[in-house]
């Protein structure tokens, strides 16, 4: 069974979009994604997503995410919410996904804007809907235009929020004052997709983060929001100053393969990459290094 949630924070305030580990040789490590979640969950995560583009979802079979739902929820199920990515740009795809992902034990759905096809905002409230309708689980929308090409305008939002199962955003929109709008529109809770926003989302009404650098960070950024929570701005802000480094040196490049390279420097289970991703070169290693030593990370 997996913690409590409210309202206001559905599947917690600080979640991690997890990858995936493998093996040497390229097939899916179920072992290390278990160690790797008890990580994370211990360093101060109340959630992970799994099967995100994080999760390197595009280049896993189905069979392989059910699995990693799986092995996630058995690890850190009880401990922890585990949302599970079921978005495509195929409605009927997606709903396939969710529900596997509901067989699986996942606690929670991750739904991104349908990507390539470029559809309106009918066909987004409509792709969205079939799937919070296809389980009973929570879903989170994923707000991510620079990928997908379509943003989820606030109209569209605000009618997706009246789905008694579309509980909360993930926004990688970028754009604050769009934000605010939804925010205080739709009611949705609010996460903060872009780790580089983490404390000006929070400032306009955010309830936590899904990060990429909690893989690395989660102690800073709890204490980040707990500083704000608790009225310390002062403090905040230099948290989120200290962090500059980080988040910097861990979108140098695509996010993924930074990330599995931090794991591999503190000896965390990560593994390769599958194509179209590729290895950091000697020199990126050295500048993703340099990175985080100047955000205080010890390796």
């Amino acid at each position: 069974m997996a913690p409590t949630s409210t309202p206001q924070t559905p599947f917690g305030r600080v979640l991690t979009a997890m990858v995936t580990p493998f093996t040497p040789d390229g097939a899916l490590d179920l072992d290390g994604a278990q160690r790797l979640a008890a990580h994370l969950v211990d360093a101060g995560n109340d959630g992970l997503i799994v099967n995100g583009t994080t999760g390197e979802s595009p280049t896993t079979s189905d069979a392989e995410k059910a699995q990693l739902v799986r092995a996630v929820v058995d690890a850190v199920g009880d401990r922890a919410f585990v949302v599970a990515g079921a978005g495509t740009n195929d409605t009927h795809h997606s709903l396939e996904l969710a529900r596997a992902a509901q067989d699986a034990g996942a606690h929670g759905l991750l739904a991104v804007t349908p990507y390539y096809s470029k559809p309106p905002q009918d066909g987004l409230l409509r792709h969205f809907t079939a799937i919070a309708d296809a389980t009973e689980l929570p879903v989170m929308l994923y707000d991510i235009p620079g990928r997908s090409g379509v943003p989820i305008n606030t109209e569209t939002m605000v009618r997706l929020a009246e789905h008694p199962r579309i509980v909360a955003n993930k926004d990688a929109k970028g754009d604050l004052g769009r934000a605010s709008w939804a925010i205080a529109r739709s009611g949705l809770a609010w996460y903060s997709g872009d780790d580089m926003l983490n404390l000006p989302l929070l400032s306009v009404g955010a309830v936590g983060f899904v990060s990429v650098v909690g893989h690395i960070v989660t102690p800073e950024l709890r204490a980040l929001l707990d500083a704000h929570l608790n009225g310390d701005v002062t403090k905040a802000t230099e948290i989120h100053q200290k962090l500059l480094p980080v988040f910097t040196g861990m979108f140098r490049t695509q996010g993924v393969i930074t990330t599995k390279a931090a794991l591999g420097l503190q000896g965390l289970p990560a593994g390769p990459l599958r194509l179209p991703l590729v290895e950091l070169s000697p020199e990126e290693t050295e500048q993703l290094t340099r990175d985080l030593a100047a955000g205080g990370v010890q390796l």
